[in-house]
């Protein structure tokens, strides 16, 4: 029979193991649940920000994806509930692992090949960065990265933010996320 002790650190390996492979989507330029450098605020709509999308790294993807999906999503937006999409980007390949500072730009010259960044809630396809209402409680910033059992998703051209996330939550097998803030004051 087994020692009581062994048994407990065997137990505890497996769970360090389990954890240290789990899928997850980080960012050197964002700390979860802090605020979000100026860099990345929108510039317009009286803000006055960098608007450069800033760099994601992910792993530990499950086995089956076959290509990724991001969403970027802010629930706090006043929109009578839809909240606003900030970035929205599918059909990266399933070999990628991150996007530099600045893939997030309108020509998606610095996104991996095949990658479609659809429109977002400013009406244009790219990162468009927080720029809450002035006075606001901060707003949350939802960084979603979805795993996907399809090589490309099949979106119509002009598609909405909301169409592009119901195909990838309908395709999704995983997803990692994490929140950053942003408010402004004045």
């Amino acid at each position: 029979m087994a020692h009581p002790l062994h048994a407990a650190v065997a137990c505890a390996l497996v769970l360090t193991a389990g954890s240290a492979f789990a899928f997850e989507l980080t960012s050197p330029d964002i700390t979860p649940d802090a605020p979000i450098d100026n860099r990345h605020v929108f510039k317009g709509f009286g803000c006055e920000g960098g608007n450069v999308s800033p760099a994601l790294e992910w792993k530990a993807a499950p086995a089956g994806t076959k290509s990724f999906a991001l969403l970027v999503h802010d629930p706090d937006a006043p929109t009578g509930g839809a909240g606003w999409w900030h970035w929205v980007v599918y059909n990266l390949p399933a070999d990628a692992s991150a996007l530099p500072q600045g893939a997030g730009s309108a020509d998606g010259a610095r996104l991996p090949g095949g990658a479609v960044q659809q429109r977002t809630d400013f009406g244009v396809p790219g990162w468009g960065g927080p720029c809450p209402p002035v006075g606001d409680k901060p707003h949350h910033y939802v960084f979603t990265l979805h795993a996907l059992k399809v090589d490309k998703l099949e979106i119509p051209e002009g598609a909405t933010a909301s169409l592009v996330g119901f195909m990838v939550n309908a395709n999704s097998i995983a997803h990692a996320t994490f929140t950053a803030r942003y408010g402004r004051s004045k």
